[in-house]
């Protein structure tokens, strides 16, 4: 197996797709998803706990899919909130850009799987800590308040490492199997 970790300075091993990620800072996400509007013709959605609520998709190109922790399947579009232990499950020529509720920024490239294994956030107290784990394929992650405030909550994994991260912008890639 073959792991990579290059700093800001490597980024052409990952692919022109990670290369696109834009450096303008993401919108805020909000704690609560807001609730639908109620209708006669249908009830009104349940609103996701806070501390369910990981972030939201803020891109997609090519063929993404979501996945809960119960493995249900769905397709992935800009919007889309993404749970606190969602996969994300990127096709060849595909990427998404995902932003979580403490502004860290990740993009997956083509032909990966992350696992967002662990995911919490108090944007009151900014404390929080997540847990990603990159299965197979190519990441690019921009840290954000998690990474600042406490670096050592902040833990990336792949088939044969664990990475502590240390509040910055990175690439990594793992070659597992699918």
């Amino acid at each position: 197996m073959k792991n990579l970790l290059t700093a800001l300075g490597g980024l052409a091993i990952a692919g022109a797709a990670l290369a696109q990620t834009q450096t303008q800072t993401p919108p805020a996400v909000p704690a609560v998803a807001p609730a639908p509007a109620a209708t006669a013709a249908a009830p009104a959605a349940p609103v996701a706990k806070p501390d369910l609520q990981a972030g939201f998709v803020k891109s997609v190109r090519g063929s993404v899919q979501l996945l809960n922790g119960a493995g249900a399947a769905r397709t992935a579009n800009p919007g889309d909130a993404l749970g606190a232990v969602d996969r994300i499950v990127t096709g060849p020529d595909s990427s998404a850009s995902v932003v979580l509720r403490d502004d860290t920024t990740l993009v997956v490239g083509p032909s990966s799987r992350l696992d967002l294994k662990e995911f919490h956030f108090d944007g009151t107290t900014r404390d929080g800590g997540m847990l990603l784990s990159l299965l197979r394929g190519s990441m690019r992650m921009i840290t954000g308040l998690i990474g600042k405030t406490n670096p050592d909550a902040v833990r990336v994994e792949t088939q044969t490492a664990t990475i502590g991260i240390r509040g910055t912008d990175f690439i990594v890639q793992a070659d597992g199997q699918p």
